[in-house]
């Protein structure tokens, strides 16, 4: 199948382009490099299946030519701002990285009668919630520019599988870790400890707690629910029913670099930006369901992304 991946030189785009590749479809990547990296990419340049475009998705006249050339039959849309701290100092961030850019490229869909979309969504759609979260429940309140512009591109996107006849797949993912990422807990962990081994700085009061999903698992999953939900719309949790606290990822951290003198300092208050929701539980008996299960608790992933990172980072 010939595929376009929005924002595939990215974390999740590059391993999800991997997966896609492993399984013999035919992979076109669009990417502006803001976030993604072309290392993340390099290895499946040389694969006569896989097709690199440098190309800003919010340039319409370029992707149009894209869509007219490429006669896709599916599209994995990743491109988004998603550094959620990043938005609350520039509050269009997320209205043209993660908005403008769905609708860019649901128009192209549109145009060029590319039917099937797999969209990258998030739990920062239902706000703060004390519920566990299903994938039906209301209402919803964002309280980040992310979650907001989110929301609103899924709304989109059911608008045109209600006109045009499209069909969505819209995955909603939990906190994600592992290699390639820019940003993230761990990342800012890791670089922090870089610069000063003897007190790790950890924002909030370590208390918030979420659950998390190793990036291979994750793009498997989407992969799963891509292929055997099959209704017209399909909206799906990623993730575990399991939690991880701010403060034990801190120690998991450190007892995995054996760095047994470095103190833990936290800064205080209940969340660690304006716009984070300091904890949310996912349900995902419905894709449980459908047939998917993750292999790693929230607590397993991260110590299995910690291992694999270290030496990303120059840790022994």
């Amino acid at each position: 199948m010939k595929i376009l991946v929005t924002g595939g030189a990215g974390f999740i785009g590059s391993h999800l382009i991997d997966l896609l590749l492993k399984k013999g479809h035919q992979v076109t990547c669009v990417d502006n490099l803001y976030l993604g990296r072309m290392s993340n990419i390099a290895h499946n340049l040389k694969d006569k299946k896989f097709t690199f475009v440098k190309l800003d998705v919010l340039d319409t006249k370029k992707l149009d030519a894209l869509f007219k050339k490429g006669k896709f039959q599916t599209v994995f849309h990743l491109v988004a701002n998603s550094d959620i701290k990043q938005s609350a100092a520039d509050t269009q961030l997320d209205l043209r990285l993660n908005f403008l850019t769905t609708y860019n490229v649901l128009e192209a869909m549109r145009k060029y009668a590319v039917k099937d979309i797999v969209f990258a969504s998030t739990s920062a759609i239902f706000g703060e919630t004390k519920k566990v979260i299903t994938e039906d429940m209301g209402p919803l309140v964002p309280i980040s520019f992310y979650g907001a512009s989110k929301l609103a591109a899924e709304s989109y996107i059911s608008v045109y599988v209600n006109n045009y006849g499209f069909r969505g797949w819209i995955i909603r993912f939990p906190n994600v870790t592992g290699e390639r990422g820019t940003h993230g807990i761990l990342f800012d962990f890791m670089k922090k400890l870089q610069k000063n081994d003897k007190v790790l700085e950890v924002l909030g009061n370590g208390r918030q707690e979420k659950p998390y999903l190793y990036v291979r698992e994750l793009v498997e999953g989407i992969y799963f629910v891509w292929k055997n939900a099959k209704g017209a719309i399909n909206q799906y949790n990623l993730g575990t029913n399991t939690t991880i606290k701010v403060s034990r990822i801190a120690e998991l951290l450190l007892e995995e670099l054996e760095f047994n003198q470095t103190k833990i300092q936290y800064t205080g208050g209940d969340r660690g930006w304006v716009g984070d929701v300091p904890k949310f539980r996912y349900s995902v008996e419905k894709v449980r369901k459908l047939g998917w299960k993750g292999n790693r608790s929230s607590e397993q992933a991260i110590r299995f992304a910690i291992r694999n990172l270290k030496h990303e980072f120059g840790f022994k």
